[in-house]
């Protein structure tokens, strides 16, 4: 630990508690931090240690969404604390933990007006159609929001907008204010916007390239986003024009690779780590889709599409697997009813999957924007 650390002013406990309490924060600093599988010291994340009357306080502060995580935390701390607790200055003090996300901003040079507020934009993006991009979009978004982040969702998809079908948002319209700014739909605790919701039923999305690209432009830079930790971009499948305006019109914080382990799809979704590579937008990982089917009237499952390839890619080239989906019934009926699974099961099992993919990849957001900044842990 370097002196920094340690220039909070706690002159008045006496020296032993000090001590002690030095003791608890070194402790800490080697719990493990699941989202990123380091210990919270090299992840400097910033760990406060207070003693007054008989209770010890600790606070943890993270730098992605983890409101789901504070029972899991608590239980670790307490383990990691209990030793100290038992005997010595601070034995037989209770513990109170508090689990805090400080989410940071990925750094971006000049930034349209409408998305200033805006911290982190992540792309969600593969090679191919087909492989439950926008359902994996619309369920991370949620999965954020769930986590306590607030955040908004771009239906960039320009050809087949599926945004308000997902979120049961057909028919609405954005309110225009200043003939040229479009507010944002809010829907389950999402701001959205779709091109979906400027276009009727009957103007089909025949675009040209440049068109396409333009169109994409200015809903996302017209559009008043407001505060936001991530803006999730559900982006068109495949590694074309409207990809490359994107990564390079805007800071992209990173992107999440949606593939199934089809071969197919697997040489797909390397195009598309391969291109975000080349403009340096960084992978945040890959989300392997109908990785397992469960037969529901045996219980027998087996990976229908094949298996392992989504590790195999992540491990080329040097990314990770957020995780796998099963390919299941309610994961398509909930986008199709206008309720994904994250919202329509918070607790369920598929939630689940999706809330640890969310923090993995907002994880990943704090690491690289994390290595300008210095540690701190403070005891007082």
């Amino acid at each position: 630990m370097s002196d920094h650390q340690h220039d909070h002013d706690h002159q008045d406990l006496p020296e032993e508690v000090q001590t002690e309490l030095e003791r608890l924060a070194e402790c800490l600093g080697q719990l493990h931090d699941p989202a990123t599988s380091l210990p919270l010291d090299e992840l400097d994340a910033e760990i406060e240690v207070g003693f007054e009357g008989d209770t010890v306080f600790v606070g943890v502060t993270l730098g992605y969404p983890c409101a789901s995580e504070e029972e899991s935390w608590s239980a670790r701390v307490h383990e990691a604390c209990l030793p100290l607790l038992k005997g010595g200055p601070l034995g037989g003090s209770q513990l109170q933990f508090e689990l805090f996300s400080d989410i940071p901003a990925t750094p971006a040079g000049d930034v349209p007006g409408p998305l200033q507020g805006v911290k982190n934009i992540v792309a969600v993006a593969s090679g191919k159609g087909g492989v439950g991009k926008s359902t994996t979009a619309v369920n991370l978004a949620l999965a954020l929001a769930a986590e306590g982040a607030r955040v908004g969702l771009l239906d960039a998809d320009i050809y087949g907008p599926s945004l308000p079908t997902m979120l049961g948002t057909e028919g609405a319209r954005p309110q225009v204010k200043e003939q040229k700014f479009f507010v944002p739909v809010e829907v389950q605790g999402l701001q959205t916007m779709s091109l979906g919701y400027l276009m009727t039923e009957d103007t089909p999305a025949v675009w040209r390239g440049p068109m396409a690209s333009g169109a994409l432009n200015q809903i996302l830079t017209q559009t008043l986003w407001g505060e936001l930790d991530y803006l999730v971009v559900d982006m068109p499948p495949g590694t074309g024009d409207i990809q490359l305006t994107l990564a390079q019109k805007t800071t992209l914080a990173g992107a999440v690779i949606v593939t199934t382990p089809q071969d197919l799809a697997l040489k797909d979704a390397i195009k598309g780590v391969e291109m975000f590579r080349k403009v340096s937008v960084p992978v945040l990982g890959i989300v392997e889709n109908m990785s397992l089917h469960t037969c529901t009237n045996c219980g027998h499952s087996e990976p229908i599409f094949g298996s392992g390839g989504g590790e195999r890619i992540a491990a080329d080239y040097d990314t990770r697997l957020l995780g796998q989906l099963p390919l299941a019934m309610a994961i398509r009926e909930g986008t199709d009813s206008g309720l994904p699974s994250v919202a329509a099961e918070p607790q369920g099992e598929i939630a689940g999957f999706y809330r640890d993919i969310a923090r993995r990849a907002a994880a990943q957001i704090w690491l690289s924007v994390g290595d300008e900044l210095l540690p701190e842990i403070e005891i007082s």
